[in-house]
């Protein structure tokens, strides 16, 4: 009976968990990794960016993202949205295309699905470079142009990707009318520019490397014209009303050519913009004609190669204006956004967008300055690269505004025009809660970031530069350029991965969201305690050194030296600003850190010892050297070169003799030696037989007190317990370290009234050493109740319940080898658990948080957040020390993701992917951010009718007004797909039904039908549905009919 009931009792606990726990990677923080292509439509308003991993992503306005990843690991290299279509084509560099679409999933959220793909295959035997694609042009006769390196066009129907043999452009079709001269000095090259003439879509324009450029009839199916270029060609644009192409040129240079009655025409104009001297290519260039009939001249690349040859510059030229943008990456590609219709005669450019290896910048080209706009999100993260990072839960509404109205007063050099790029829109719900994840970089900044939503927003930007004395920029001014110089130069961007000092690295960060008290500690053992203020103000930070060593004289310290702080007046504008510096001598990275608001104390450990330093009388409370006498790596320093090898080669040979030692001591098979080894085997697998073992967990060996780093301080926490009475609890401290060891400390704290007064004094209380001395790499105390201590200030403001002050407390050490549970005051063992993982397991990260119930709102639980060196979470139930699920979340050679790792109070989690990427994860089923966006493409594109087709042969007829209109109403009926499953099919003859049904014409229709009780399809005039074929057929009218692709 007690069997039964445990069973069911356990499955009643599996559907507790299911409702606690659920794993997911929900969506991806910051600018992709490595971009290789980038793609915009102007219909959609939505640009997709490719990276060298394979992935790409399609962006709109704010938290509309949908991902697209290829099953090939090749590099995307381009990108190409299909005219007026939910569709686009990638190129990968395997020569593959492939063909996505937009689509609506069950719940109504667009999805990207990969309908087909393509390998452009030559004849046998021909060279891989005759079939090698350069250059795509999606045509709006549903057809792909494909250049290749051989010089030949390909013509590709979509989306079956049949090649159509007849339409392609050969050598000898374009070299028939070429003058015998130019032909004999030069064969074509590799097709470098294929465009539509925006005005008359059956001509083409084809453009080689070697320098000619041909325009090509397509209803004829030859070449008309013929421009003449003497330089190797990079790139060609057409003006938008077809009389005039632009080519750039590798010298530097571009030219205007006529679209004349001349099939030979000479250019117009050949300009150098920042000739005469020799200038690098302009592998791209745009051409704009405005309506005040002053072009806007958009290139990349072209600066003189001696002097700024090493410069990433996109120029603007708007008549006598020209800014070359200088990025601090390399340039991919750029796109303009058109505020004109495809209808006008002239060009409305309102904003440059430029995708740059480490970022996106978009520039306002309707404001006279050009300035840059502020993006809502591919912020790039690794403007300088992120040392460490924090996470802060529901920050008070007081302190966020505060936050925002800081940040505010330093974007007022940024456009006040809105985000140009705004296709589709998000159906995700608000944020329950406001969020803060703060980021510390390699430059000694710290960034402030909305990571409530899809969308992690930069809130504001703290410097500690401005403290010390170094030869860093203080003016942090993005802005600062030499306009005035030739070429006129303007930085844009915020991508600087250079530092000028790397001891100003921040390494911990702790923020108190009630007090509004910031601490920040850095590289060169560096700890500001700031406030928030409103205003700027001019002030001295007052420094106190601290003596980790204790002036122990057997140590010498090898490292960097530390910071000098200013002795003058510094002025720190309106936000954080540093009112306490502590310097720790030696100067070791700062390894831990906690700030208590309410006691105004802050703890600090080091790889030498801890401090405790009472920030309102600004004075030092105490003092620990945690150092061993073997201890020596911890006095170099991680910036010391000098590296010392000589106890790991001794190692490795000792270990070496000793398994030479024990081969030659192996006993004898049949001597006395060998059958006592033998009989002791046997008694020891028997026993082990007979022993009740949990499974898979390990033995835990114990490490050697000799070990390295033994003193290295893992973990500080600060906690009103009890810890040397039973019947009186304190404040004291908890410090965990690398060999092991718990220190604990009773802290006396003098009432509010004598605070400035009486000193805050300190006595040891305890000294726990763990016996497999692993590192403690987490200290938590539990109420009576089984509940985490309440954070400082949390129970005053009413937002927790008060802690349970009347049962024993219990004490939480968590090693990376096991989690054990201790009473207090005594400190005995009540239970512990061993890490079940796989053997070799550590735990690396650890957390409490609160797991909600998704189906019951009033019940949750507590549980450990486990991150092992293995990649995986685990969840530990509290206080009962129970693995509850565990989940791979990241690769276990992602050593940098691991150590990145962030968990939040509600179960979810940070950790970089790449150094410009943080991947969102979570744990718990009812929090989970994700992106949940909605592209409406009916209702923002026309679908071509049949009339739109160009045939080889005969005029183009355009629709007229009514056609498109009834196009766009119908686009769902008309776009579908000719390759597919047939459960695609079903599923798309199902939302034809559906948009039928909801057509009061199609009821009325049905119903008359119904009650004069026939079923003649000829009866029904607006049309039928046949389950058998994959369009809708009918007696329409001829404007409405439409073409469904087959």
């Amino acid at each position: 009976m007690k069997r039964f009931r445990r069973h069911g009792n356990e499955l009643y606990r599996e559907r507790i968990k299911q409702d606690l726990f659920q794993f997911n990677k929900t969506v991806e923080h910051g600018f992709p990794h490595q971009p290789s292509a980038l793609a915009y439509s102007p219909v959609l308003q939505l640009m997709a960016i490719g990276s060298r991993s394979g992935a790409f992503k399609i962006y709109g306005a704010p938290e509309v993202e949908i991902m697209g990843l290829h099953k090939e690991n090749a590099a995307v290299t381009q990108i190409h949205f299909l005219p007026e279509q939910g569709q686009l084509v990638t190129l990968l560099d395997d020569n593959s295309l492939h063909l996505w679409k937009l689509k609506k999933n069950s719940d109504g959220l667009s999805i990207l699905r990969e309908e087909s793909h393509f390998d452009l295959r030559g004849q046998p035997g021909a060279p891989p470079s005759v079939t090698t694609i350069t250059v795509v042009l999606p045509h709006s006769s549903d057809v792909l142009f494909l250049g290749t390196e051989g010089g030949c066009v390909f013509v590709v129907e979509q989306p079956l990707f049949r090649e159509q043999e007849e339409r392609a452009i050969t050598h000898e079709a374009v070299l028939q009318n070429v003058p015998d001269e130019y032909r004999s000095r030069r064969s074509l090259g590799s097709v470098e520019a294929l465009q539509e003439n925006p005005r008359t879509p059956h001509q083409i324009v084809v453009g080689y490397s070697r320098g000619l450029v041909i325009l090509w009839d397509l209803k004829a199916n030859q070449a008309t014209h013929h421009f003449l270029g003497d330089q190797q060609l990079e790139s060609v644009a057409w003006q938008r009303d077809g009389r005039m192409i632009i080519s750039s040129h590798s010298d530097g240079s571009f030219c205007q050519w006529p679209v004349s009655n001349d099939r030979l025409p000479q250019p117009l104009e050949k300009a150098v913009p920042y000739g005469p001297y020799p200038c690098k290519a302009i592998p791209k260039i745009i051409w704009l004609a405005t309506k005040q009939r002053t072009p806007f001249i958009l290139f990349k690349g072209g600066m003189p190669r001696a002097s700024y040859g090493d410069r990433h510059c996109v120029s603007v030229l708007h008549g006598s204006k020209q800014i070359a943008f200088d990025f601090t990456s390399r340039v991919i590609d750029f796109f303009v956004v058109d505020e004109g219709g495809s209808e006008s005669d002239c060009d409305d450019p309102s904003a440059l967008l430029v995708l740059a290896e480490e970022e996106l910048v978009a520039i306002d080209l309707k404001t006279p300055s050009w300035p840059v706009i502020q993006s809502p999100y591919l912020i790039p993260l690794h403007c300088s690269a992120i040392t460490c990072s924090h996470h802060v839960s529901n920050i008070p509404i007081k302190l966020w505004e505060r936050i925002i109205a800081a940040g505010t007063k330093q974007t007022t050099h940024y456009s006040s025009k809105p985000w140009p790029v705004d296709g589709g829109y998000s159906s995700a719900p608000e944020p329950l809660q406001r969020d803060l994840l703060l980021t510390g970089h390699e430059d000694g900044t710290i960034r402030f970031w909305d990571a409530s939503g899809v969308c992690l927003k930069p809130l504001y930007k703290l410097s500690t530069v401005s403290v010390f004395v170094t030869d860093a920029d203080h003016n942090d001014n993005l802005n600062q350029s030499t306009e005035d110089e030739w070429p006129p130069l303007r930085k844009v961007g915020c991508f600087d991965p250079y530092s000028d000092d790397p001891r100003l690295g921040i390494q911990k960060i702790h923020l108190c969201k009630y007090s509004g008290h910031l601490a920040v500690a850095g590289t060169a053992g560096q700890v500001l305690i700031m406030e928030l203020n409103d205003e700027a103000v001019d002030q001295t930070v007052a420094c106190t050194l601290v003596d980790i060593l204790q002036d122990q004289d057997t140590f010498k310290w090898k490292g960097h030296g530390r910071l000098n702080p200013h002795e003058d007046l510094v002025q720190f504008a309106a936000g954080f600003q540093p009112f306490a510096l502590v310097q720790c001598q030696p100067p070791a990275v700062v390894t831990s850190l906690a700030l208590h608001s309410e006691w105004k104390l802050v703890t600090f450990g080091t790889s030498h010892g801890f401090g405790l330093y009472d920030y309102q009388q600004k004075r030092t409370v105490m003092v620990r050297c945690t150092l061993h006498p073997s201890d020596q790596l911890a006095l170099e320093g991680p910036l010391s070169r000098v590296k010392s090898i000589k106890k790991s080669l001794r190692q490795s040979f000792r270990r070496i003799r000793g398994t030479r030692a024990s081969a030659r001591k192996r006993p004898v098979p049949g001597s006395n030696a060998a059958k006592i080894q033998e009989a002791n085997a046997r008694m020891d697998r028997e026993a082990l037989n007979e022993m009740e073992l949990a499974p898979v967990q390990r033995r835990i060996e114990a490490r050697s007190a000799d070990d390295s780093f033994t003193g290295f301080v893992r973990s500080l926490y600060f906690a009103d317990s009890f810890v040397r009475d039973g019947s009186y609890h304190e404040p004291s401290l908890w410090a965990g370290t690398n060999g092991g060891t718990v220190f604990a400390y009773s802290i006396h704290v003098p009432p509010v009234e004598r605070r400035m007064e009486e000193a805050v004094t300190t006595a040891q209380a305890k000294e726990i050493q763990l016996m497999h001395r692993a590192p403690v790499v987490g200290i938590f105390i539990l109420d009576g109740r089984g509940v985490l201590l309440p954070e400082p200030l949390e129970a005053a403001h009413d937002l927790s319940k008060s802690p349970d002050m009347h049962g024993n407390h219990m004490l939480l050490v968590i090693s990376e080898e096991q989690f054990k549970l201790f009473t207090l005051p005594k400190v005995t063992t009540k239970t512990k658990l061993k890490l079940t993982a796989i053997e070799g397991s550590r735990v690396r990260k650890v957390s409490v948080a609160n797991f909600s119930s998704r189906r019951a709102e009033d019940y949750s639980e507590n549980g450990l957040l486990v991150l092992t060196n293995l990649g995986d979470i685990q969840v530990i139930s509290l206080p009962t020390l129970k693995n509850q699920v565990r989940y791979e979340c990241i690769r276990k050679e992602d050593v940098s993701g691991i150590a990145s790792c962030v968990f939040t109070k509600s179960g979810q989690g940070f950790y970089l992917i790449s150094p410009s990427e943080f991947e969102r994860f979570s744990v718990s089923s009812k929090w989970v951010v994700e992106p949940r966006c909605v592209i409406d493409i009916e209702e923002g594109l026309g679908t071509r009718t049949s009339q739109q087709r160009i045939p080889q042969d005969g005029p183009v007829t355009q629709p007229n007004s009514r056609e498109v209109v009834q196009s766009r109403q119908n686009y769902k009926l008309s776009r579908q797909t000719s390759v597919g499953s047939e459960g695609d099919e079903t599923k798309a003859v199902e939302i034809m039904e559906h948009a039928l049904l909801n057509d009061e014409r199609v009821l009325l229709e049905i119903q008359s039908t119904l009650e004069s009780e026939s079923a003649s399809t000829d009866r029904l005039s607006f049309g039928h549905l046949n389950r058998n074929s994959k369009n809708v057929a009918g007696v329409q009218p001829q404007d409405q009919r439409m073409i469904n692709g087959d």
